[in-house]
């Protein structure tokens, strides 16, 4: 289930020559052959090498002769000399003592290959795509990152792809990377519960998107931590996006958890004021370079009265349907969706929804991957281009029939920073104070 992932199906490993644009690693027993690059288990990660293992203390992988595997998960990590969507191909198992089973994560926890599996000896070939980025802008400008982001999130705006190899036994026998330009890309822009979230148990629906698609479109989570649409605009997160964007790639934006909270800094904050006024810009900014853009309403907290879902959001969902509606931009309505889903679910049931059952605002793994499932059904509700994009076994999801938590089988991921997003050593939540308004760059331009 949910692995599109895998196009070619068992083969007779040969390390075939490839493009010399191609980045090649082989982790099998023999020499590697022109063009390919050794890797061996006992090569951790460093900057000079630019490439090597990470994982939780004393987790080495250990070889087998045609590659590597281990009994817990570990990272591969390598350098990439430029940002954008790199193909990947991963050739899996290989083990003949054992049947391997793998999930890979990309980055900070994207879910790229679910439950890849390889009889003894069997070796098969998954690709998938990888978008990375960095801070920097064209006219030499950076994002103003938060301070988890150069910590426990660095990997996120890193030179480097890293890979986290997970499940019952990952074993891997090769990986090669080429740079992709020619996909189309869909970007994301939201707030934490969008983001890719670095720190188990919180996940967002942004970290399981990307296995709900086929591998001919890259998915690039610009989300972080505590966004606004003012906010991202101001830390040039708007810019970003802008600034590689391409004519026919797609942007969804949720925003609203802390937009909300901006009324306080003034009578021109609210939902109908800046909020829709920020929706108008970031439209504009994306049809002026010949993209798409979808608004998605925030979804419900954790917030009961009468047994009922209690709405929190006041009228900031109420403004994102007026905006999709004037200027006829494809709504998904996660609100609703979500509102539906905790009523069928109940009041005690719908923790389930949320992380460690007691955060009102962030989601469990179950929870992000139920709300990734809402997003795919409200594409294909849109009728929009990237309907075509999604994976041929999603077969359609009804948020007032929400799986049962026991069909969730996504394996827990490593974690790479603190709850929420905090940098390793950092409080939760940390964050540095916001730029102020550059009114010389009212969206990025």
């Amino acid at each position: 289930m949910y692995c599109r992932t895998l196009l070619i199906a068992c083969f007779t490993w040969t390390a075939a020559a490839v493009s010399a644009q191609t980045i090649k690693y082989d982790f099998g027993s023999g020499p590697a052959q022109a063009g390919w690059t050794k890797v061996t288990p006992d090569l951790a990660y460093n900057d000079a090498r630019g490439f090597g293992f990470e994982g939780a203390p004393g987790v080495v992988p250990t070889a087998f002769g045609a590659g590597v595997k281990a009994s817990a998960p570990f990272y591969f990590r390598f350098k990439v000399p430029a940002e954008g969507n790199w193909r990947v191909t991963v050739a899996l198992g290989g083990d003949p003592s054992a049947p391997s089973l793998t999930t890979i994560n990309a980055e900070i926890r994207r879910l790229m290959v679910l439950h890849a599996a390889t009889k003894a000896g069997e070796k098969k070939e998954v690709v998938f795509l990888v978008n990375t980025r960095t801070p920097k802008l064209p006219d030499g400008t950076t994002v103003h990152l938060k301070p988890r982001e150069t910590q426990g999130e660095a990997l996120a705006w890193d030179d480097c792809i890293t890979l986290e190899f997970n499940d019952a036994h990952p074993a891997v026998c090769s990986i090669t990377a080429q740079r992709a330009d020619d996909v189309p890309t869909i970007y994301l822009m939201g707030d934490s519960t969008m983001t890719d979230q670095p720190g188990m148990p919180t996940t967002s629906w942004g970290n399981f998107l990307p296995i709900f698609f086929k591998n001919t479109v890259a998915i690039a989570n610009h989300g972080e931590s505590g966004e606004s649409y003012h906010d991202s605009r101001t830390e040039l997160r708007l810019a970003k996006v802008l600034s590689v964007i391409k004519p026919g790639d797609w942007v969804i934006t949720q925003m609203g958890h802390n937009d909300e909270k901006e009324r306080s800094r003034g009578p021109e904050f609210g939902a109908f004021k800046n909020y829709a006024e920020e929706m108008r810009g970031y439209t504009k900014a994306f049809r002026a370079k010949g993209a798409h853009i979808i608004l998605v309403t925030p979804m419900q907290r954790h917030s009961f009265a009468d047994g009922k879902v209690r709405n929190t959001h006041d009228d900031y969902p109420d403004a994102v349907r007026a905006v999709a509606k004037e200027l006829d931009v494809p709504l998904i309505d996660l609100t609703a969706m979500s509102d539906t889903m905790m009523n069928v679910m109940g009041e005690k049931q719908s923790w389930l929804l949320f992380s460690r059952g007691q955060d009102e605002t962030h989601h469990s793994p179950y929870g992000a991957w139920e709300l990734a499932k809402c997003i795919a059904q409200g594409i294909r509700d849109a009728k929009v281009e990237p309907a075509r994009w999604l994976a041929d076994d999603f077969t359609g999801f009804d948020p007032a029939k929400p799986d049962p938590i026991e069909s969730f089988t996504v394996p827990n991921s490593l974690s790479r920073g603190g709850p929420r997003g905090g940098a390793r050593g950092a409080p939760a939540g940390q964050r540095g104070a916001p730029p102020a308004d550059d009114p010389s760059k009212p969206y990025g331009s």
